[in-house]
């Protein structure tokens, strides 16, 4: 009989996969905050994930995809990926606001509607957030020359190459300050708040915040 695979297991497999690509060892309190699901309702997912052979669970309760829960999370990103696309490139709807949307489309797109996007938008690797299609996390980003705005000392000259995608207040307040993807940065001071001079003004971050803007030199 065809494993059935629901609206809820992707959600809890793309979740593992996401949180992985922030650099997070995924345990069941991860995906209760990730999800902001409940820790019995977490639980219940675990054996059930585990029971279909989409997850595997460590000794000390560490979560890792298996090849075929791998395969539906990557589906589902992909998918959350063109659609982000579709929603900016087509419809010219705001960066920050696209994550929310897509969130809740994923789970409806075909097979052939997909085929259709990729066919209209083709398969750049970034979506509006900058952030690579697919597994990534910091290891990858350092690899490719890129750190964290916390990192960054005075005068570095930097260019933002991608934010964390699933804090639309952390959005808004970027976009309104001018700091999105592409845009180059000065950093002007470095203390208990990263201070960055583009486009003619000054903008202040939260090491919390600018932890989450990762970008590389000009």
């Amino acid at each position: 009989m065809p494993l059935r695979i629901t609206i809820s297991k992707e959600n809890y497999l793309k979740a593992i996969a996401e949180a992985e690509s922030e650099g997070e060892t995924v345990k069941a309190v991860t995906l209760v905050r990730w999800l902001g699901v409940s820790a019995p309702a977490v639980t219940m997912a675990i054996k059930r994930l585990r029971r279909d052979g989409l997850i595997e669970v460590g000794d000390e309760g560490q979560l890792t995809l298996t090849a075929a829960g791998r395969d539906i999370a990557n589906r589902l990103l992909n998918r959350h990926h063109l659609i982000e696309r579709m929603l900016t490139e087509i419809f010219g709807l705001e960066w920050y606001k696209v994550h929310d949307e897509a969130e809740q489309l994923e789970h409806a797109v075909s097979a052939d509607f997909e085929r259709k996007l990729i066919d209209r938008l083709g398969t750049a690797s970034r979506c509006p957030h900058g952030n690579q299609v697919g597994m990534d996390s910091p290891s990858h980003r350092r690899r490719r020359g890129l750190k964290p705005l916390d990192e960054a000392r005075p005068g570095d000259r930097l260019v933002v190459a991608s934010v964390f995608e699933r804090d639309r207040g952390l959005l808004e307040y970027l976009d309104g300050a001018g700091i999105r993807p592409g845009v180059e940065v000065e950093v002007s001071a470095a203390d208990a708040e990263i201070e960055l001079r583009t486009a003619g003004r000054t903008v202040r971050l939260e090491r919390a915040a600018a932890s989450k803007v990762w970008a590389g030199d000009a």
